[in-house]
């Protein structure tokens, strides 16, 4: 019974900081199941993959210690975009600093374009071990969710899922990480303690319309705090490189608003729509915005 009440608070826990509260009841639902149905399951690796480090084959690493961090990226959409890899280099820095026992971290890939991801693992200088998955068979072993939120995993030494999410676009997964990775009480004590105030948005999703895919776009979003709290900004995350933010980083007084000041530039003619995430003190949290357009 007491196994049973502890894996539904981390079930609890894992939702809550991969959807914030406020997630209508039948979303969370989904999640709640789907995050149960991984929960403790085993991560089967293909035996004839291979790593390596800009083409040169390294040994796989990551057997003998606590935890290992696995993230897959499929061949859906934009590459670049899903692959994030400078913001994962500083994780894994940041991580292999903070934590005593060095923590493996096995990247798969399955590109539609070699090529491309070629370019882009050389553009961004990542010399971390990957798995070039050419026939996706991680994904055929393991038949991972179609949400690329559940895509990467952090297991335990006997590679079964201790938490799921994506700490590179989700702030709350990433502290869930490093919490548990160094034995930190995972629970509701901290939560409880964050001063809460409320956020009107005056829109949401900006189209930007069609435009030239060589000049950079900008779109505008406000909040406005509307609580008796003051509202802090903890986090802004964009779902690709493309899209940058700029705001202010000083708490917004009641009644008073906040500007994102939202950048796109597109690195070739597309049809997109990209999200950005503020993470802040609010009961909403975390607030999704959106921007769509073509650039042609």
């Amino acid at each position: 019974m007491l196994k049973m009440m502890r894996f539904s608070f981390c079930v609890y826990i894992v939702v809550l900081v991969l959807f914030g509260s406020s997630c209508r009841n039948s979303d969370k639902d989904g999640f709640v199941s789907l995050v149960k149905e991984w929960e403790g399951r085993e991560i089967l690796f293909p035996v004839d993959l291979v790593f390596t480090v800009q083409e040169d084959t390294v040994e796989h690493l990551g057997n003998d210690t606590n935890y290992k961090i696995v993230t897959y990226v499929d061949s859906v959409g934009c590459m670049s975009c899903k692959l994030q890899l400078l913001r994962w280099k500083e994780f894994v820095l940041e991580l292999n600093t903070d934590c005593s026992e060095k923590v493996p971290f096995l990247f798969y890939f399955y590109p539609k374009n070699k090529a491309e991801l070629d370019f882009i693992i050389r553009r961004d200088t990542f010399n971390y071990p990957i798995c070039i998955d050419e026939e996706d068979g991680l994904n055929k072993l393991n038949h991972f969710p179609t949400d690329m939120a559940f895509h990467t995993f952090l297991l335990d030494k006997e590679n079964k899922v201790v938490a799921i999410g994506n700490p590179i676009h989700n702030s709350k997964v990433k502290e869930l990480y490093l919490k548990i990775i160094q034995g930190e009480k995972i629970g509701e004590k901290d939560e409880d303690k964050t001063i809460r105030t409320k956020v009107d948005i005056s829109k949401a999703l900006i189209s930007l319309g069609k435009f030239d895919w060589q000049k950079e776009q900008k779109a505008v979003f406000v909040l406005k705090n509307t609580g008796d709290k003051p509202l802090v900004i903890q986090n802004v995350a964009t779902s690709c490189g493309c899209t940058s933010v700029e705001y202010s980083k000083e708490p917004v007084r009641p009644d008073n608003s906040l500007e994102l000041c939202v950048t796109y530039k597109a690195e070739h003619p597309e049809h997109f729509d990209k999200t950005i995430t503020v993470y802040c003190n609010a009961a909403s949290s975390p607030i999704v915005l959106q921007i769509t357009g073509t650039a042609r």
